[in-house]
């Protein structure tokens, strides 16, 4: 998660608290994508961002985890494809590893 965007999440997350925040992720690759959970839950593990050494808690999920929560004509239109070529199964595990700990 690049700095700026730790810097949003920290931001939302200080005006509306943890309990009120949901972080939808939708990397690309699971090792980003559970880097990114890890961040928003327990903090910044390379020490390098506004989020080094916050843990705010949020939980995070993958869009590939809501599908069932979108409207079927958007996901087709803009995530559908991704599907196709993403290793689904290995993100979603990668995600839900940092959510449930």
């Amino acid at each position: 998660m690049d700095l700026e965007n730790q810097k949003k999440v920290k931001e939302v997350t200080e005006k509306y608290g943890s309990e009120n925040v949901l972080v939808i992720l939708g990397g690309a690759e699971a090792e980003a994508s559970g880097l990114a959970a890890e961040t928003v839950s327990t903090g910044d593990p390379t020490f390098a961002g506004p989020l080094a050494g916050v843990q705010l808690g949020l939980k995070a999920y993958h869009i590939f985890e809501l599908k069932d929560q979108i409207d079927p004509s958007a996901y087709e239109e803009h995530i559908s494809m991704m599907e196709m070529v993403l290793d689904v199964e290995k993100i979603i595990a990668e995600v839900k590893a940092y959510r449930n700990e």
